[in-house]
């Protein structure tokens, strides 16, 4: 075989791999924007005490309307950094950063006013089976404790500030 027929069929395997791998990335699901597990919902599985150590980020940059951020207002307000349940809207403005960076100096979290990885887990401590049934439905707060599940599909869910059920999603936002 020629060295032009060697270098042919070298090419002709390059595209061809070149492609399969294209079509096999643009066939992947996407995922929510800065999320960290790569699900579209505050998420968790197995035991439920490292659940929110993967989670995405919630900012005024990122995720800004969204029941995540809903779910993130009513953690600030059971630990008594936003003081009225009517702060929870699920929009993550100037008041919710400022709520944040006091409740990461709280914890000892960097108070940069993002919840991230480190932000959500310091939180996700606070995740507690309080009726012993082998599943989270507490967060324990420092003022308040909330109602949080989560489903068998691994979606957590909480109760809005008008106390309607609500999945914690980063791409939409229904809690008010």
């Amino acid at each position: 075989m020629t060295s032009r027929a060697t270098r042919a069929k070298l090419i002709g395997c390059s595209i061809g791999a070149l492609t399969a791998a294209t079509l096999a990335l643009s066939a992947s699901p996407a995922s929510a924007s800065g999320t960290y597990s790569g699900q579209a919902y505050v998420y968790g599985a197995g035991a439920f005490s490292n659940d929110w150590d993967d989670e995405g980020i919630l900012s005024t940059g990122t995720n800004t309307a969204s029941n995540a951020t809903c779910l993130w207002q009513k953690i600030l307000w059971a630990d008594g950094n936003l003081t009225s349940a009517s702060d929870i809207d699920g929009v993550f403005g100037s008041q919710t950063k400022a709520a944040t960076k006091a409740w990461q100096s709280d914890w000892e979290a960097n108070p940069d006013g993002v919840v991230g990885k480190e932000t959500f887990g310091k939180a996700g401590d606070w995740l507690r089976d309080t009726d012993g049934d082998g599943a989270v439905d507490t967060y324990i707060g420092t003022a308040h404790s909330i109602s949080v599940s989560r489903d068998d599909q691994g979606r957590y869910h909480f109760y809005d500030g008008d106390g309607n059920g609500r999945i914690a999603g980063y791409d939409y936002r229904t809690c008010s």
